[in-house]
């Protein structure tokens, strides 16, 4: 990277996943103390934890993971309340009873469309906070459409880009890229393609990587995956912890 250019931090995500939104908060509280944010960029890029996953407006949250892998619902309530109070505690409310089980494809469509724009962090915290507190259907294409609106895209641009299959390929190029790297669940942070974070790590964890980063800017430094017990992430086989 030359000189000049901002160090980039890229965070491959899926809107379904709660730890994702926590760790956007954590990303960005750590950006908030670091002298040097102006010349930091984040660029989020497509996972999902199940493409398989169908739409299913009006199913319950709590049931459906029950039912799917095979557990009480006790335990899916008890687990989805526990990763509320985590997030209230990172400023974030969480209501999952209100969330609509949707695949989330179209949704990361979107966010190719809205980085082209420059506007995709923007869009990802609007999708985030539409799902997980404001309990909208996020592969409704009237609601993407809304989403992508707020954050200043054209509706005629965003309705064509939903009637097509734009940025199908960007989203599967993504998803092949974090296999590629090791991904075994999001969030997943790399910065400078030097250090990566997995996970929702805790706040110091944030900082000192991007700190870390920024001093090996310009040099040599060799592909890391900075771990921790902490890092609660989600995987593609259902677990979020």
């Amino acid at each position: 990277m030359e000189k000049g250019n901002k160090l980039k931090i890229e965070i491959w995500s899926d809107v379904m996943c709660p730890f994702c939104y926590i760790g956007k908060r954590r990303i960005e509280n750590a950006l908030d103390q670091f002298p040097n944010k102006e010349q930091v960029e984040i660029e989020w890029k497509s996972f999902q934890l199940d493409p398989s996953t169908k739409s299913q407006p009006g199913k319950s949250t709590y049931d459906y993971l029950a039912e799917r892998y095979g557990r009480d619902r006790q335990w899916s309530v008890e687990m989805h309340n526990n990763i509320a109070q985590q997030a209230k505690a990172d400023g974030l409310e969480y209501n999952f009873d209100k969330a609509v089980i949707a695949n989330s494809f179209d949704a990361h469509r979107l966010s190719h469309l809205a980085k082209k724009h420059g506007v995709g962090n923007a869009l990802e915290e609007l999708i985030f906070k539409a799902y997980f507190t404001e309990g909208k259907d996020v592969a409704d294409q009237q609601t993407l459409i809304e989403l992508g609106v707020a954050v200043g895209l054209d509706a005629s641009e965003i309705t064509a880009m939903l009637q097509s299959d734009l940025f199908a390929d960007a989203v599967q190029g993504d998803i092949a890229e974090a296999q590629q790297l090791g991904v075994r669940g999001v969030p997943f942070f790399v910065m400078d393609r030097k250090y990566a974070v997995s996970g929702a790590q805790p706040l110091e964890v944030f900082t000192e990587t991007l700190q870390k980063s920024w001093d090996n800017w310009e040099g040599k430094s060799q592909f890391q995956t900075v771990e921790s017990a902490a890092g609660a992430v989600c995987t593609p086989d259902g677990n979020c912890n």
